[in-house]
This record gives C-alpha cells, structure tokens and sequence, in this order.
C-alpha cells in the first residue's frame, strides 16, 4: 500500500468517524447486554457540577464517565427489584418527563398583546395610589409625645427633636420616613398621615409601637413605570401564568380517581418498600 493510500485511508477514516454519533440513541457500550448511549453522556455532562471536571478536554472527560456509568451499570444489575425501588424509578421518570412537559411549554415567548395586557392589570391602578413623604418622632408615653408636639409647635426644628428623643429607628436620620403609601403603615398611623395636609403636624397618634408624632412633608401620585423597564419581570410573569394555566388545563382533563380507604397512617410503613 502506497504512502497516498494510507493518508487517504487516514483522513477517511478521521471523517467518517464522527459521522457514528447520528442521534442520542447512539450505542457508546454494553454491560452485560445493557446499553449505555450518547443521550445518557451528555445528560451525565450537564449534571456535573465539580468545575475540575467540567474544564477536563472532551476525551478524558468521556473517559472518566464512561467508566463511571460502566461501573453503574454493573453494580445496578446486583440490586434487588424491590417495590420501594420500583416507586423511585417511577416517580423519577414522571418528574423528568413533567419538567420536559413544562419546558416545552415554557419556550414559547410572549406576544407583545400579552405583555401589554399583564402590565396594564398591574399599573392600572397606579396612578391613584397616592404616596406620603413624612417623618414621626416615635415615645413610649402620649404624655411625653404630647409634650414634645408643644415643642415644636413652639418653633423647634421637628428634625432635631426627632433625632433627639425619637425610640423608632429613623431617630437618627431626623425621623424621616421615606416614601411610602398608605398600606405599608398600620392603620392608625396611616389614617393620620392621611388627614395631613402637606406641612402639618399630627396630635400624637397611639400605635402598636408607642405613641407618635407625625409630621407631613408632601405627596404624590404613584407613577406606573415604563414597560420597557419592566417588561423582563412582566415576561417571566406571563410565562409563568400560561404554564400554571397548562398545567391546569391538563390536570382538569384528566381522569383521575382517587382510591378510597386507605390509611394515611400507611405513609409511615416503610417495611412495605422491602417487598419484592
């Protein structure tokens, strides 16, 4: 054979190589007549989660886990078929085929319309949920909230007698509260707020927490913000719906009947999984 026709035979064979590994049914090895196949690899390659391992070239990583499923698969062999293996094997074939199910399903992306209808149903009331900027001086008495009311009625800094006097955890920054709407305060507090105009200062209001002393900066409407900068919550939101929606739908469609009679208390008889 000439030197030409080995380096023909050479790059034949170097090209018709790959060509073996068609589809995820490929054969790769038996044990004892069981097959081990391409498919069962690359699942096997997206479980691993040692990085060492995940960076290994393509030739040694095949190694080391053909020789670890060969190793699986002869020792599985030496199992006993018992009803508790029997019951994890299925529930593991029903939750891969569910998560194959839902994926499936989950790989539609979202129209526009859909995307525009969910975010309209979230922000249409946006625009009359009216938010309060305000600070509190916060005691434990109403004789000591009352008389700290009358000192600033009398012309001291609401801030400074807040920062001097308040228990509540925004003492230190003056008693300044932020923005907030009304139903992230407990009821009494945000019903005073509420009767404020913009300036004023509460009587002292009783709470859960002790006694305060409010005073209202200014309000404002809550905006809606733009799509655009939502619109990855919103999609993840749509997706969400149409799969529980799916699911649903298909649950309903079922025939499903329900066996009456057994005894819950059957759920702690685990002797029962060593039947064979």
């Amino acid at each position: 054979m000439t030197r030409s026709t080995l380096l023909a035979a050479a790059v034949l064979a170097a090209v018709s190589a790959p060509a073996m590994a068609q589809d995820a049914d490929q054969v790769v090895a038996t044990v004892n007549g069981q097959e081990i196949t391409l498919g069962q690899m690359i699942v096997m390659k997206q479980s691993i989660q040692d990085p060492s391992m995940a960076e290994m070239p393509d030739q040694a990583l095949w190694d080391v886990m053909l020789d670890q499923l060969i190793r699986q698969t002869a020792v599985a062999e030496s199992a006993e078929d018992t009803a508790g293996v029997r019951a994890q094997l299925e529930l593991q074939r029903r939750n891969t085929l569910a998560s194959a199910a839902v994926s499936q399903i989950a790989q539609a992306e979202p129209t526009e319309e859909e995307l525009q209808a969910s975010y309209d149903r979230l922000f249409a009331e946006a625009g009359s949920v009216t938010e309060y900027n305000a600070a509190h001086i916060l005691v434990e008495t109403q004789e000591k909230a009352a008389e700290l009311k009358a000192e600033v009625d009398g012309g001291a800094d609401f801030g400074d007698v807040a920062e001097a006097n308040s228990t509540g955890p925004s003492g230190p920054n003056k008693g300044d509260l932020g923005w907030f709407a009304a139903d992230q305060m407990v009821p009494p507090f945000a019903e005073a707020v509420a009767a404020l105009e913009p300036g004023q200062i509460s009587e002292p209001v009783e709470t859960e927490f002790g006694w305060h002393v409010i005073k209202l900066n200014e309000t404002r409407l809550r905006e809606a913000p733009p799509l655009a900068e939502v619109r990855d919550q919103i999609s993840q939101m749509v997706l969400r719906e149409k799969v529980e929606a799916q699911i649903q739908s298909l649950v309903t469609a079922a025939d499903v009947q329900k066996t009456e009679g057994v005894d819950p208390a059957q759920l702690n008889a685990t002797d029962l999984l060593e039947a064979e």
